[in-house]
């Protein structure tokens, strides 16, 4: 369910800067941040560069981009 909330010029301002270096609007790069700061606190010991690897690699299995791994098959 979609809702406005305030947030702060500051925010917004640097929500723009990244969001345009990764072309993303503000509302998904806002979006983006909180999805890696909820995973952050579940995870405290996992390094960001691997939380976004497990982002990436997740997306890439919702695409259809990957194969299953097959034990013991000899290629």
């Amino acid at each position: 369910m979609p809702m406005s909330v305030k947030l702060s010029d500051e925010l917004i301002n640097k929500a723009r800067k990244y969001g345009g270096v990764y072309h993303r609007s503000i509302p998904k790069q806002i979006e983006y941040w909180s999805i890696i700061g909820k995973i952050a606190e579940e995870n405290p010991d996992l390094p960001y560069s691997f939380i976004k690897d497990i982002l990436i690699a997740n997306q890439e299995v919702a695409d259809g981009q990957v194969t299953p791994y097959e034990f013991g098959k000899n290629k």
